[in-house]
């Protein structure tokens, strides 16, 4: 039979043509003609050519398979592989080029077309946004939920530098490795950035080089809008509470209940359904607002809001230093018939740190997600009870705007290896760790032969430890290996003899030139990551991500040392100059890991149903961080307190919120400092997302921009009319 073909597919990342085909022949016995010669030196996007390494890695197999197949599946793999011809190949250029200019190089396949491959979805469960983003249904797991799960990675690392060490940019790379080079099922699961970061500092967090999230410019950007749906559920909140302060203080009983339950045309009153809650919580049986005595009247219609109490504040997904502090209210109509000006201090958040950012992340289903809304606390009354969601009958609303967020948002590597990109709460305020949803549904997706990469924020006791104790704990899974990302650079700083590492300036010649010592020294930082993993029954395999100006003598140091010390293994990894390939090694160890690890020995670092909350918060200072006691503040303890005596309160995990630099409450203390006290300055309960929040510090829940902010290299390159391209992301 003979097969002759003319396409031309243009595609936002590039442009595939392929010229005309010669006549082939195909049958069970013979390999196909040409094999090699026939397809390299075939032209591909941009006018980048099939070398001989480009076709060992995307063709070799494929064509073999061909000639040992029957003729009618020879000649639809051949049509499959012609049509994915040229798709997510890397071009090595060094030096590596800047992100977006490799992110924007490669020829990218249609997401709903790469999801349908790799794991044998139905349209119907994939909503698209676009040919390279998209949706995945939650029915899919209904579906999948009798497969077995597939293994289980999380990554996290030791404690960074200002500059950070490339955990982003290595579970994209181990991502490549393991589904691109070693051929096994696989799946990244990672955070959505906030773009206030991204015009502030950081300019993108879609990794870099040559192991990207990719399309990266909408990755950075609005995506598929779940941080806008996020910032409009918690704006409508807080303008509820607000308007809620005004009406009781401007109407009286009477108008307030007729407003809130009106008569109908017939006289009749009723109840919406998002006021049963509030019912219940007040222990009023009746369902007729008519039959209500005076007293469940009043306790109905008045939520007697202490404005002092109030912590919901609004949310913007920019960094804005201005918006820490505000006076609101101060219009002329935000008074009573009195006079009185309504007005009050608050701040904005980023929108990130919004705690519905955390119950997006731990929600498990539509459900979860409705209840763990309607649990959220804004407030609290004047006899000093908690005001929540559900008390202002705004939780449905809420579930609306936040429902197609749910969703995981799909996504793929340069390489072409899936990706689902869902919720991105900060692992300093909150838990700092990617979806319970796109995490189970990946498992199922990939099955047991596949692997599930996710990435915890900073090191192992900051997202790691929340991953094993916050989302584990609700999410009933069980990790079987932790990939701890490190570098020289970020080992030497902890050896506390070398010089501080300043974001934006040059690195001392101690980071530049080989320092053994230094390196010997900071091991301790990479030591103490390892016993914390293994403290939670989890294998550790140490990544050690390679600068151009680290050397074989230390990373041999790393290596010997982390092996010493409890690691799995420790493998060196180039993946952002080598894509995938730079980290088949570290993959390689990673399936070792995960085949010799007994899911059974996993353990939690406390007893969250069973622990006093001072006993949860003492097991994470001494097991994880390795400190020696707690010091509290008076109004820590008087906070505790009333957390202890509230049943729903004193059985949730513990939040710590700290710096991200030090394994103890103080960023000046590197390496792995011994026998320090932290102390804790604030407690409080996010009882929507399920945690108690426990301050080490002080923490700033909005950024500021910096005199240099990253959106003056960001822009829009029109010197194509036609394509218009994005400049100055990373």
């Amino acid at each position: 039979m003979s097969v002759s073909s003319t396409r031309v597919s243009r595609l936002s990342h590039g442009v595939f043509e392929l010229e005309r085909i010669p006549t082939v022949f195909l049958n069970s016995e013979r390999n196909l003609p040409g094999r090699e010669e026939f397809f390299v030196g075939t032209r591909m996007s941009r006018s980048h050519v099939i070398t001989d390494s480009t076709w060992r890695v995307m063709g070799k197999a494929a064509v073999a398979a061909f000639g040992v197949w029957t003729t009618t599946k020879g000649i639809r793999m051949l049509s499959t592989f012609l049509k994915t011809r040229g798709r997510n190949v890397l071009h090595i250029l060094t030096p590596t080029p800047e992100d977006i200019e490799v992110a924007q190089s490669i020829q990218l396949t249609p997401v709903s077309e790469l999801f349908g491959r790799e794991f044998g979805l139905k349209e119907s469960e994939m909503y698209s946004y676009g040919p390279f983003k998209g949706k995945l249904s939650l029915a899919l797991y209904d579906r999948l939920k009798d497969k077995p799960d597939g293994n289980y990675v999380v990554v996290c690392g030791i404690n960074p530098t200002p500059l950070g060490e490339g955990k982003s940019t290595t579970t994209v790379g181990l991502s490549q490795a393991i589904g691109a080079h070693l051929k096994h099922p696989v799946l990244t699961c990672i955070r959505q950035p906030s773009m206030g970061p991204t015009f502030g500092v950081k300019g993108g967090a879609a990794g870099g080089g040559y192991s990207q999230v990719v399309p990266m410019e909408e990755f950075n950007l609005h995506m598929t809008g779940d941080i806008h749906a996020i910032t409009a559920a918690n704006n409508l909140f807080a303008a509820a509470i607000d308007a809620r302060i005004f009406h009781e203080r401007t109407s009286g009983l009477k108008t307030m209940f007729d407003k809130l339950c009106p008569e109908d045309k017939d006289g009749k009153r009723v109840f919406e359904n998002s006021m049963v809650a509030r019912l219940e919580k007040l222990g009023i049986q009746t369902r007729d607002p008519s039959k209500l005595t005076e007293d469940e009247k009043r306790r109905f219609c008045l939520l007697d809001i202490d404005p002092s109490t109030i912590t919901w504040k609004r949310v913007t997904d920019t960094n804005d230093r201005f918006l820490r502090a505000v006076d609101i209210g101060k219009g002329k109509d935000e008074k009573t018939k009195d006079g009185e000006q309504l007005n009050r201090m608050t701040g904005f958040a980023i929108t990130v740190a919004s705690e519905i950012m955390a119950v997006l992340a731990l929600a498990t289903d539509l459900g979860d997600l409705r209840a763990r809304l309607g649990r959220m606390i804004a407030c609290y009354s004047r006899a000093g009870v908690a005001i929540t969601a559900d008390d202002f009958g705004i939780t449905g609303a809420l579930t609306v705007l936040m429902m197609d967020a749910l969703q995981p948002t799909m996504m793929q590597t340069l390489e072409g290896t899936p990706t689902l990109v869902h919720a991105g709460p900060f692992a300093n305020i909150a838990h700092g760790n990617s979806s319970i949803v796109a995490d189970k549904l990946g498992l199922k997706m990939v099955g047991p032969n596949g692997y599930v990469l996710t990435e915890a924020g900073f090191g192992s006791d900051m997202g790691g430890e929340k991953f094993f104790n916050i989302k584990c704990y609700y999410s009933g899974l069980r990790p079987k290996c932790a990939v701890i990302v490190c570098t020289v650079r970020a080992l030497k700083l902890h050896s506390c003899k070398a010089p501080k590492v300043v974001a934006g300036a040059a690195l001392a010649k101690e980071y530049r030139e080989e320092n053994l010592e230094l390196v010997e020294a900071g091991c301790c930082n990479l030591i103490a990551h390892i016993a914390n993993v293994r403290a939670h029954g989890v294998q550790a395999v140490v990544c050690i991500n390679r600068f151009t100006t680290d050397t074989d003598k230390e990373i041999a140091v790393i290596q010997r040392v982390a092996k010493a010390n409890g690691a799995f293994d420790a493998c060196v990894a180039t993946h952002y100059a080598h894509g995938g390939a730079g980290a088949v090694e570290l993959g390689k160890a990673v399936v070792r890991a995960c085949a010799a690890a007994d899911v059974a020995s996993f353990k939690h670092a406390y007893d969250a149903r069973n622990s006093g909350l001072k006993d949860k918060i003492l097991a994470v200072v001494q097991k994880v961080y390795g400190g020696a006691g707690v010091q509290y503040t008076p109004e820590a303890e008087a906070r505790i307190a009333t957390i202890e005596a509230n049943p729903a309160f004193k059985v949730l995990p513990v939040c710590m919120s700290k710096t991200q630099y030090s394994l103890s409450d103080d960023a000046t203390k590197l390496g792995a400092p011994k026998g320090f006290e932290v102390t804790v300055k604030d407690v409080y309960v996010s009882a929507g997302a399920g945690f108690t929040v426990v301050s080490l510090g002080a923490i700033s829940f909005i950024p500021g921009l910096p005199i240099k902010p990253a959106y003056y290299k960001i822009d829009l390159d029109l010197s194509e009319p036609d394509k218009p391209r994005v400049v100055g992301l990373s």
